[in-house]
């Protein structure tokens, strides 16, 4: 039985657009770094009263570490023939917290549903080839309780393992915040508990995102 802990994701550094041309049509591909779905509805708004005159404004995205929270929308096209292929190309290059839209100005020309899934293939996947791909980690937050007389302790843990400090109060009852790697939250949590006094009073996971 494997004990490794999968804590990083990959995702782009910042937005990056691409365009791409097929039998006079156009289609603008713009992908951006994302975290929230309400962060991905405001990018949506502004960008459809900005093209507003495109014939359509097709996206895909996915959340989170996991890669569980996603969704592929065609706007009018063929089902299956935009929002999809663009989210195959998210899948492609395992990429998470990521918004890829993609505008299509008509160009007089029907391209048929298969010549639309290689246009929006395509130009999901140059406006990926435009962005600059990062590795991320999953991160963890733990908080601790403990006495004054056992700063000491807690403070030399913080060194060796390197934790980054969210937030601390030092005064007859002190507590300290932590954020670290996942992988590493395990080993985190033992010497903690090892301290004398010290109570761990909070865990929340997962604030990477």
């Amino acid at each position: 039985m494997s004990d490794i802990i999968d804590d990083t994701y990959k995702t782009i550094f910042e937005s990056a657009q691409a365009i791409y041309t097929e039998k006079r049509s156009k289609f603008i591909a713009i992908a951006f770094p994302v975290t929230t779905r309400e962060e991905i509805k405001e990018i949506i708004d502004v960008y459809q009263k900005k093209y507003y005159d495109a014939r359509h404004l097709c996206y895909a995205y996915m959340l989170g570490h996991e890669r569980k929270d996603f969704r592929a929308n065609d706007n009018g096209e063929p089902s299956g023939t935009a929002g999809k292929p663009i989210l195959g190309q998210i899948n492609s290059n395992e990429l998470t917290n990521i918004l890829i839209i993609v505008v299509r100005y008509f160009g007089g020309i029907k391209l048929g549903t298969s010549g639309l899934i290689v246009a929006y293939k395509e130009a999901a996947a140059e406006a990926i080839a435009q962005c600059e791909i990062i590795e991320k980690t999953v991160n963890d937050d733990i908080k601790v309780m403990f006495e004054y007389p056992f700063m000491n302790d807690i403070m030399k843990i913080v060194k060796d393992l390197s934790p980054q400090i969210i937030s601390q109060s030092y005064d007859t009852d002190c507590n300290i915040e932590l954020r670290i790697r996942r992988s590493v939250m395990p080993a985190l949590r033992a010497r903690l508990e090892k301290v004398e006094t010290a109570r761990i009073i909070e865990d929340e996971e997962d604030n990477s995102l």
